[in-house]
């Protein structure tokens, strides 16, 4: 190898490596495929270091009347099916080295495409703003703690922009950054639980945890729906931090790191929270979800922990966010991943502000949303599921070229930009998932069937989208000519 090509080998593995990350969606090259499966368990632990479990759990006990045993059930099964999926899925990122919402490309064409990613786009607008609300009540509650700062409307607006604003810096930096990040919080965040946890042990009374009696079946499998839903929303895109693995990294690795990764967070966080609420009932109702802690922790504990939660859930929105730049990219906004990611700093601002000035329940609106999230969501995993089962044994399983060639001669314009089968599983499995679904907002006609009462209207969407996709013909992608191709035939037209 010559100095110049050494050099900018060299160059370009500095780029990838960088603080800063500059690649955009197109598929990451081999040579810039540096990453370890190992890198991915500090970035599921930081998904899921969010108070919102605590809040979720609580719900378990208050809303679902579930006992402790209950919860554990509910906390173990939404983590292992959840990021179970978010781990199958996310191995595709390292067939192709691209985003999700890029290889998605492969499956509804280049222009079918953009319908479910608006979906998802739109949904991931409604995660970060949940975050970002949760986020900026942590701060009030830690000023109010520290200082005895009451809340108040211009004390709203400026903790809210500051939390939207760091996530926006930490997210424009790029993959390396994150992954610092993520394992520094996972440190603290371990430490804290920890005494959290010690705390409990020692306060809680554990006679009234254990003499709770058991709830229905049905409120428990619909737990595991609501539980499940948060890890549902990763999924898509789970790609976006295996891309830059090696192709002979192992799938079952991905897998088991990102189930281990969100389940040593979301299990006990879930059982933490339903503990509380035993002693704390009113802790589901809160409009507020993070200042409780305060009340059932002492002034020592809880401001370190609410600190380390804060960090946590700007590392939540920051994930969200990094993914989120891509996503808008695939959709054709002509800008850097770093600026497409304001688009959504904005919206999490105005939408935050709506929810802590404007809405009358924050967990209402939360739960409501988190069983719309997982429905929408759960319709793209199956036909994406179906898509990615079939490049199994594919020699090449996504092409660069033709993942970045939005015109006709890309390999997956299909018929006009869609591939018909795929449009046609999602559309037809969204709309089933919503008549299951019900919800503060709607009751679909279906909700009142088993499917509905037991809150499995996104596994249904998931089957529903799943069989039909693999029940249409397998669809064809347009076959690269060769480069000589196009001249070769224009001189047979010319000879005849």
């Amino acid at each position: 190898m010559d100095n110049a090509a050494e050099g900018a080998n060299v160059s370009s593995v500095d780029a990838a490596e960088s603080a800063i990350e500059t690649r955009g969606i197109e598929p990451v090259p081999d040579h810039e495929r540096h990453g370890r499966v190992r890198e991915l368990f500090p970035t599921w632990v930081a998904a899921n270091i969010s108070v919102l479990l605590l809040t979720m759990g609580a719900a378990l006990i208050v809303f679902n009347s579930l006992n402790f045993w209950q919860v554990l059930i509910v906390a173990v099964c939404a983590a292992a099916v959840s990021f179970g999926l978010v781990g199958v899925l996310s191995v595709s990122g390292k067939w192709g080295g691209a985003p999700g919402a890029m290889l998605s490309r492969a499956t509804f064409g280049v222009r079918g495409n953009l319908f479910p990613g608006a979906i998802l786009w739109v949904a991931r607008f409604g995660w970060e703003t949940i975050n970002a609300v949760t986020g900026a009540y942590a701060v009030l509650t830690v000023l109010d703690l520290l200082f005895g700062i009451g809340s108040n409307t211009a004390l709203i607006v400026v903790t809210l922009f500051a939390f939207v604003a760091c996530t926006f810096l930490v997210s424009g930096m790029g993959r390396k950054a994150l992954n610092v990040c993520n394992k520094w919080s996972t440190y603290l965040f371990g430490v804290f639980s920890v005494l959290v946890l010690g705390y409990l042990i020692v306060d809680i009374d554990w006679n009234d945890v254990f003499s709770k009696p058991a709830g229905s079946t049905a409120m428990l499998i619909a737990g595991i729906g609501t539980i499940a839903a948060g890890g549902i929303s990763w999924v898509p895109t789970g790609p976006d931090f295996a891309r830059y693995l090696p192709h002979a990294a192992s799938g079952k690795k991905i897998v088991g790191v990102t189930v281990s990764g969100a389940g040593i967070v979301m299990v006990p966080m879930v059982l933490m929270g339903a503990v509380m609420a035993v002693s704390t009932p009113d802790l589901a109702k809160a409009q507020d979800p993070v200042s409780f802690l305060g009340d059932l922790l002492p002034t020592w504990l809880a401001v370190p922990y609410l600190i380390t939660a804060i960090v946590g859930m700007l590392l939540i929105n920051s994930l969200s966010m990094y993914s989120a730049g891509f996503t808008a990219q695939t959709m054709g906004v002509k800008l850097p991943r770093a600026a497409a990611v304001s688009i959504n700093a904005m919206i999490s601002l105005v939408g935050g502000l709506m929810l802590m000035l404007v809405a009358k329940s924050f967990l209402s609106s939360f739960i409501t949303f988190l069983i719309l999230l997982a429905v929408s969501f759960s319709a793209w995993i199956g036909v994406y599921s179906v898509d990615m089962a079939r490049r199994r044994s594919r020699a090449v399983r996504y092409d660069a070229e033709g993942l970045m060639d939005t015109g006709r001669t890309s390999r997956y314009w299909y018929v006009g930009g869609f591939c018909w089968q795929a449009m046609t599983a999602w559309a037809v499995a969204l709309a089933a998932g919503l008549c299951f679904t019900d919800c503060a907002w709607f009751s679909g006609p279906l909700a009142t069937t088993f499917i509905g009462k037991y809150g499995l209207g996104w596994a249904a969407t998931i089957v529903i989208s799943a069989a039909v996709m693999a029940a249409l013909p397998t669809p064809r992608e347009t076959a690269p000519e060769a480069p000589d191709a196009a001249p070769a035939r224009d001189r047979e037209k010319a000879a005849a």
